[in-house]
């Protein structure tokens, strides 16, 4: 947080008597947070406890059955996968040859309708060796059943329609809805959507354990990773939380000093899509018309994804000289996987010469520090959450962290984060233009 305080000419952020004295609201919505735990949509909390067996049986029972698993979902039914198989499975995981996966089948998440992309990805499936994952808690999500519908087609074709169901597995609401009542008519495997868990929040429930099970990623270790960041902060307070320090420099920051622009960049390519999952998260969640006591209010941080060090060279001229509006968060990694050292150029280019034998590791921290610092001489802050390394354990803590920062913003903002009223209207407007009974009226109001 360091680089989030004001410096000694009173420029570029937080005092610490603006800390000291926000303290305490930082701790009254931590224990709203958790006195409002077991009601509405709040059943993500206690995630990390859940015992991971069903996922890792209907793995251990399906191993090399299939060599293609192709999830199907939108929005939190596919960020979260997608964010998780970024960060644990080898780069370029389905290029790798079949005894390289082992029984591992290769991973495709379908979370659009584009009609150039679904037939390309289709076309290149063997269907006959693939699980097919539809993910819907209603089963009436628009884009997921209609890919569902196009996919449950080419699945007659190649292996009859018999034996779809064996190619099928489903994750939705436990009690009902419609992908619940088809699953049930053609005798389809089918996993839970807890009713109190909403799709921003289900990156620990089957939608991302089903297939992370599957693709052989450690399950019990995002749990375990999960599970400590939740001791963690059930165990602290105001600003030394984690989750309430972040929560309240972004809010404060937009508040306060009028930052409302919030920047995450990771110094990893493996953390990539976390930022993505992340702008779901925080933007969905926060960005509400109304507070709790239903005034208007318009209020909202606005999430960016960036990448370091690629948007150095993209993003970075407008952090430092642009609008005094963001407050970036960099992700940085304590240690790679892998160690790349530079070697020593020829005489050709001696002006190089500074690079060699250095690490990769080493020029991407410095870059992350470098940046930093730069934006610091601006008077631009930042924060940087560091992970020890990018493993189960670490991606686990990681998430579980941003969704109880998102939680507690929500209090600080005052407003519902369970909810997503704004998403409505275009909804329904979708429905009336696709003709779905009982829209007809709409129909003829959209120009």
């Amino acid at each position: 947080m360091t680089r989030c305080m004001a410096d000694e000419r009173g420029h570029g952020g937080l005092s610490p008597k603006m800390l000291a004295t926000f303290a305490p609201r930082l701790t009254g919505a931590l224990r709203a947070v958790y006195d409002a735990a077991g009601t509405g949509m709040r059943g993500w909390i206690d995630l990390p406890r859940q015992d991971p067996r069903p996922f890792l049986d209907y793995r251990n029972e399906n191993a090399g059955r299939y060599d293609c698993l192709l999830v199907i979902g939108i929005g939190g039914s596919a960020l979260g996968i997608t964010a998780l198989a970024s960060a644990l499975l080898p780069f370029y995981y389905n290029e790798l040859s079949p005894e390289e996966r082992g029984t591992r089948p290769r991973l495709y998440v379908l979370d659009n309708v584009d009609p150039d992309e679904t037939t390309d990805l289709l076309n290149r499936l063997d269907l006959e060796r693939t699980l097919v994952n539809v993910i819907s808690k209603s089963g009436t999500t628009g884009e997921s059943m209609a890919g569902y519908l196009v996919v449950k087609e080419r699945l007659e074709a190649a292996v009859g329609a018999a034996a779809v169901k064996d190619h099928l597995v489903f994750t939705t609401d436990p009690a009902g809805g419609a992908l619940r009542r088809i699953g049930t008519t053609l005798g389809v495997p089918m996993f839970d959507l807890p009713a109190a868990v909403g799709g921003r929040f289900s990156v620990l429930t089957a939608v991302g354990l089903l297939p992370a099970a599957l693709t052989a990623m450690d399950v019990q270790g995002l749990l375990a990773g999960a599970s400590d960041m939740a001791d963690w902060i059930a165990g602290t307070e105001g600003w030394e939380n984690p989750a309430c320090a972040f929560a309240g420099v972004q809010f404060l920051e937009d508040t306060a000093l009028g930052r409302f622009v919030s920047v995450m960049m990771p110094y990893s390519a493996r953390l990539r899509d976390v930022a993505d999952w992340y702008r779901q998260l925080w933007a969905e969640s926060l960005g509400k018309a109304e507070d709790r006591q239903g005034r208007v209010v318009n209020t909202g941080p606005l999430p960016v994804k960036g990448l370091g060090v690629t948007d150095q060279h993209s993003q970075l001229q407008l952090y430092m000289e642009g609008p005094d509006d963001k407050i970036l968060t960099f992700l940085g990694v304590g240690e790679f996987a892998t160690e790349v050292i530079v070697p020593a150029p020829g005489p050709e280019a001696e002006e190089l010469a500074y690079l060699g034998g250095h690490t990769l590791a080493e020029l991407m921290a410095a870059e992350q520090r470098s940046t930093a610092w730069a934006l610091a001489q601006e008077g631009r802050p930042s924060l940087t959450i560091t992970v020890p390394r990018v493993d189960a354990f670490s991606v686990g803590a990681l998430l579980y962290l941003l969704e109880m920062a998102t939680a507690v913003a929500g209090e600080l903002y005052d407003v519902d984060a369970y909810n997503q009223p704004g998403v409505e209207l275009s909804k329904q407007a979708t429905y009336a233009l696709m003709g779905r009974p009982g829209f007809e009226a709409l129909a003829g109001e959209i120009s």
